[in-house]
């Protein structure tokens, strides 16, 4: 996706004006011209063909297509691996970059299926605000809820997207009533619906009183005809629908539900926006609202708590590792997170952790599955270093001034199964399957020497991780593999000298993670509870890191 891309003698010059200070100033005016962001949401509210509108809306692709669309709709872009196509969802994240308005736009879409928290988590770790995805009939769904927490713990911005309002749904007030009473989330309406869920005919326009209206093209393939119109045009066309939406909004308005900045960049409250992605309704609102509103780059604290200013020389975290992603090559790409100073492809930096350099020759801009060389990249930016091997997911990549970022905590899996080789003559793919899988973070691995290194343990935090294993275990890797599912359901990490009491007992053992953790599984939370009395207190810790 070459949309930003920057001709060569654009990018010399660049590297050749002078002075600290000049370098300086252009870093930050690129960072302040970034935007990036994730879409939330709870499986089935519309996550990935928003996704795809919001890239047919910032003329990325030609045409936009459904994960079911008919005829000659394609499957979503960001949806690339097979079992995705197959099965309708995200399983894995993805990267979309376009240019918006004079803005660059870097979009990070996320699995929506609570299998794969772990993978979403790791993105919100990378991102500056979310959209979050609430589908009109539904309300707060239980994924929509447990990703909103997280992007609170984080400090992350939310922005509100109320989809599917085309189709029957709940009444708009009773929405923003949920989003105040179940996530004590402060709804701040920029749009709002004229007409009820099933019958929408546009927006109002808090700001300005206007009518949207909004004219579906065939298919909902392309975008959507807006009509901008006056509040007395819109009254004469539409009569009491255009008032009763009026009166609602004046009733929220009333009670203190004005745009506020500096409540939404404190996570308090939420800009509410009403749509419908599957027909490209109010998909341009926002990418305004995402270019308005939404946080550019800032400083992010390293390890210390201490802040690393966007101007500082190069810094950037791994946040992801990805393989199979081209089939010609196999390859394993590192997507890194660009946290402060220029990318230059080629540049030597630093490993945080072992003080190694790394060298950076092979860097690519990633469109979904696509792939284009990146020659440089800002703060908000999100780079793939192919075939970097050395690296894991939260390693901190630097130049000049030492750096390392917090690392990106483990979920407490809650799923185990023995991995083994369905042929025995294929353990070297099985052995390279099974360590690239971990170092994704597709699922975990645990070791015993009760099964030895040919029978590992696969740990989850959702079953489905266990389907994608097998399904890259046997088309990438060409090592097909059984599973034999353990009876246990809780992890804890177990200091030592416990190791011996939890191996004697029924219903429980201890693995090693390839990290060296430690980790005691159990069967249930009363087998837990048994052991625990008999072992020194606080020999058990929960699982998160």
């Amino acid at each position: 996706m070459d949309a930003i891309a920057l001709p060569d003698r654009e990018i010399a010059d660049r590297r050749e004006a002078g002075g600290a200070g000049h370098e300086t100033g252009a870093v930050a005016h690129e960072a302040a011209r970034r935007r990036t962001f994730a879409v939330i949401s709870h499986p089935d509210a519309g996550k990935s063909t928003l996704t795809e509108a919001l890239a047919l809306h910032a003329r990325a692709i030609g045409e936009a297509g459904a994960v079911h669309g008919k005829g000659n709709r394609r499957g979503v872009v960001s949806d690339w691996m097979e079992m995705e196509k197959d099965r309708g969802i995200s399983i894995t994240s993805a990267v979309l970059q376009f240019a918006y308005d004079g803005t660059v736009v870097n979009l990070l879409d996320t699995p929506g299926h609570a299998d794969f928290s772990e993978d979403t988590y790791r993105v919100l770790a990378a991102v500056d605000a979310a959209v979050m995805l609430v589908d009109a009939a539904k309300g707060i769904e239980p994924q929509t809820f447990k990703l909103f927490e997280v992007c609170r713990a984080r400090g992350v911005p939310v922005i509100t997207v109320v989809n599917k309002w085309d189709r029957p749904g709940l009444d708009a007030l009773a929405i923003m009533d949920e989003l105040t009473t179940r996530i004590d989330l402060h709804p701040m309406p920029l749009t709002w619906p004229v007409g009820v869920a099933g019958n929408f005919h546009g927006v109002l326009d808090c700001a300005t009183g206007e009518f949207v209206q909004f004219t579906r093209t065939p298919g909902g393939a392309t975008e959507a005809i807006t009509t901008r119109m006056g509040a007395h045009e819109a009254e004469q066309l539409l009569g009491s629908t255009w008032t009763d939406a009026v009166e609602e909004y004046d009733l929220l308005r009333s009670s203190g539900h004005d745009y506020d900045h500096e409540l939404f960049l404190s996570g308090a409250a939420s800009p509410v926006l009403f749509g419908s992605a599957v027909l490209n309704f109010g998909v341009r609102q926002l990418l305004d609202t995402l270019v308005a509103l939404a946080p550019a780059p800032g400083a992010r604290p390293d390890r210390a708590g201490s802040p690393r200013d966007v101007s500082a020389p190069f810094s950037g975290f791994v946040f992801k590792i990805q393989a199979g992603m081209d089939r010609a090559h196999r390859d394993r790409l590192a997507f890194v997170r660009v946290c402060s100073g220029r990318f230059s492809r080629g540049m030597v930096v630093t490993h945080a952790d072992t003080g190694r350099p790394f060298t950076t020759k092979y860097a690519q801009s990633v469109f979904g599955r696509d792939r284009s060389t990146v020659e440089e990249a800002f703060p908000g930016d999100v780079i793939g270093l192919v075939n970097a091997n050395a690296l894991r997911v939260g390693d901190t990549l630097y130049a000049d001034e030492k750096v390392a970022f917090p690392r990106i905590p483990l979920f407490a899996p809650e799923h185990f199964a023995v991995a083994r080789a369905a042929v025995t003559g294929k353990q070297k793919q099985f052995r390279r399957g099974i360590e690239q899988l971990g170092e994704e973070g597709v699922v975990q691995v645990l070791h015993s020497d009760r099964r030895g290194a040919q029978a590992p343990v696969l740990a989850a935090v959702g079953p489905m991780q266990f389907d994608v294993a097998q399904h890259r275990m046997e088309h990438e890797f060409g090592s097909a593999i059984r599973l034999e599912p353990l009876g246990y359901s809780i992890a804890r990490a177990v200091a030592a000298d416990a190791i011996p009491i939890v191996n004697s007992r029924a219903g429980a053992e201890v693995l090693t993670r390839e990290d060296g953790l430690d980790v005691a599984v159990f069967a249930d939370k009363w087998r837990l509870a048994s052991v625990e009395r008999d072992v020194p207190a606080g020999s058990f810790t929960p699982i998160f890191g």
